[in-house]
């Protein structure tokens, strides 16, 4: 149970004393003389010290979460120094004014807000609010202009009285009842825990949803708060009267990792509405969100990505503080979204010991489910009174329960990060949850030639990953052109910047195979297969090939490419069509007829069709056969 104490020692005997008076009054004892039993302990001790929270003289915003602490908090205070604010922040990587570590370590806790709220000139705070400093120490501060709740899972379950997660939200909920009446109270409203926060914080309830259609919107702007989510791709605000108001498109916020990250989705809702509810003017929030990278400059440990040389192209690597299963679902999620069509997900698997069992296997088993490869990297400062053995047995159980055999352990992060680069091939992605070695792996990639991915970078690995070119824009700028010459000269020109490039020949001879130019077209059809244009454009240039060597008098090499083509996809209804066009014209009009028949039969759905199928497939038999004899 959560509450407020004024005197540390008086409030310890009270706390302490709690558990085992309902577990005596659970046994039948009398409570009168239990009661007064811990009155008398309370009165003979001396008060102890008072709390220290400090009252804010300046907007403060307080975040707190199980995941996305950090990276709201940053990039809330970025937006704030985008405003030209004179902003500090606390954090688990310190205290930091205006960009700058004034205080390194820990301080995502009292002695954090301290540190900010003596800042000289301070205009702006923002405190990330860490479950155990609430637990041992309180909050740093008597209220919040602002307090976020990010979400609440299974993290640092069996430590200090919390067990469950609903105890857990209750610890994280502190931070809501202290929000000042007329403040907002930032709360992620698909997470049910999350949400029933609002009941008790004295601020106004501003949900935030990447589903538009979460109920926890309308509750909140029923109860005259306000909702944020994603609508066709803008971040929107939802207002009283069903007024919307658009913010920025998702795809122009670097933080989303071009809409991979779904978590970083939510963390840049969370951050949205807290900036606005500090009262930072909109288009200081709007640059904030374009000018806050992923990197790790703004913000490092989190989603931090590189492009590392490997023996045929590039692979990828992502260095993110993962350390419970959420963590690492998301970060498996960004992995497989990167990855390059035939690409695998190589995983660095490590945690901090003060994780239950549990915790431990399910991360194991996750790993053993979504990664191709897995290895342990040890962490020896993270052991937490556990061996190195335990690691490997209880991670061991959970790959076990996904398929996965023993697996190789490595001393350390950076050893494991090594082992896995070196056998690494283009279009893999190596992702490592990383604690302790992140400057040396950052300093070791370096020296391998890596380079931090910007933006764009990630962009491009994005739609590689989705089969999509890097000048995916350029081509389908193409089709939007209505002059036949103009959209020739246009992809001769990406043909000529892209030497040896499959998409580029395909796309040339797609603009001169729509012009009639089928001769020209077919060269560069044969190029670009030969060149190892991928799916889905592959199977399209047979097509197209097949149905210009068709126009050019060419009836049978048409029909060969087709029978391989409808072999390996049935389900081609246009396949199956060109090949009929090729068969009429190569004096097999009969096997076209059949062909024809079948594949329609194969797709109606009228009540005709059923009627009249057995008649309809015997006579495409016997067309077929009359063809053969």
């Amino acid at each position: 149970m959560a509450a407020v104490w004024r005197r540390r020692a008086r409030a310890r005997i009270l706390g302490e004393s709690l558990a085992p008076l309902l577990s005596q009054l659970l046994s039948g004892a009398d409570a009168e003389p239990l009661i007064a039993g811990i009155g008398a302990r309370m009165r003979e001790t001396a008060p102890g010290s008072a709390a220290t929270a400090l009252s804010p003289k300046v907007p403060v915003a307080s975040i707190t979460g199980t995941n996305g602490k950090t990276t709201t908090t940053r990039m809330l205070a970025h937006m704030a120094m985008t405003a030209g604010k004179k902003t500090a922040w606390s954090s688990t990587d310190g205290v930091v004014v205006m960009g700058e570590v004034v205080e390194p370590g820990d301080y995502s806790g009292p002695a954090g807000a301290r540190g900010v709220l003596e800042t000289p000139g301070l205009e702006i705070g923002v405190l990330e609010t860490a479950r155990g400093g609430l637990l041992l120490k309180g909050m740093g501060v008597t209220h919040n202009d602002v307090s976020v709740v990010t979400n609440v899972s299974a993290d640092h379950l069996g430590m200090q009285g919390v067990d469950t997660l609903d105890q857990l939200a209750e610890v994280k909920a502190i931070v809501t009842t202290v929000t000042r009446p007329g403040g907002w109270t930032v709360l992620n409203g698909e997470d049910p825990r999350v949400w029933a926060m609002h009941a008790h914080s004295p601020g106004r309830p501003w949900a935030f949803a990447l589903d538009p259609t979460t109920p926890a919107l309308r509750e909140a702007i029923d109860r005259k708060g306000r909702g944020l989510t994603v609508i066709d791709g803008d971040i929107t605000i939802l207002l009283p009267g069903a007024v919307t108001q658009k913010v920025l498109p998702l795809n122009e916020i670097p933080a989303t990792l071009a809409g991979l990250s779904q978590h970083n989705t939510a963390n840049v809702l969370a951050a949205t509405a807290a900036g606005l509810g500090l009262g930072l003017p909109m288009e200081a929030v709007v640059e904030g969100l374009r000018s806050f990278n992923p990197d790790d400059r703004l913000n490092p440990g989190r989603m931090n990505i590189y492009s590392l040389p490997a023996s045929d192209g590039e692979a990828s690597v992502i260095l993110d503080l993962a350390h419970n299963e959420a963590g690492l679902v998301a970060l498996l999620d960004v992995a497989r979204g990167l990855a390059a069509p035939g690409g695998r997900v190589l995983l660095a698997l490590g945690t901090a010991g003060d994780r239950t069992d549990e915790i431990m296997e399910a991360l194991g088993q996750i790993a053993g489910q979504r990664a191709d490869q897995v290895v342990i990297a040890h962490k020896d400062h993270y052991l937490r009174g556990r061996s190195t053995h335990d690691f490997e047995v209880l991670f061991g159980a959970g790959l076990a329960r996904s398929g996965v055999g023993d697996v190789a352990a490595y001393p350390s992060e950076l050893v494991a990060l090594q082992a896995l680069c070196e056998h690494a091939r283009a279009g893999d992605v190596i992702a490592v949850m990383t604690h302790e070695q992140r400057a040396e792996m950052v300093a070791w990639l370096a020296e391998r030639g890596a380079r931090a991915d910007a933006p764009e970078d990630i962009r491009r690995k994005v739609k590689l990953a989705q089969g999509k070119h890097r000048r995916e824009e350029d081509f389908e700028n193409l089709w939007d052109m209505t002059d036949a010459s103009a959209r020739i000269a246009a992809a001769a020109a990406l043909h000529r910047a892209l030497p040896g490039d499959a998409r580029a020949a395909y796309e040339y001879a797609g603009t001169l195979d729509a012009a009639g130019r089928e001769a020209d077209a077919v060269p560069l059809y044969e190029e670009a297969l030969d060149s190892g244009l991928p799916e889905p454009h592959r199977h399209r240039a047979r097509i197209q090939l097949a149905s210009s060597l068709r126009n050019l008098g060419r009836p049978g090499e048409a029909v060969t490419l087709l029978d391989a083509l409808v072999a390996e996809r049935p389900e081609s209804a246009a396949a199956i069509a060109f090949r009929a066009l090729a068969c009429l014209d190569a004096g097999q009009a009969e096997t076209g007829v059949a062909d024809l028949i079948d594949a329609l039969l194969a797709r109606a759905t009228d009540d005709d069709s059923f009627a009249y199928r057995r008649a309809l497939t015997a006579y495409a038999d016997e067309v077929r056969a009359r063809a053969e004899g």
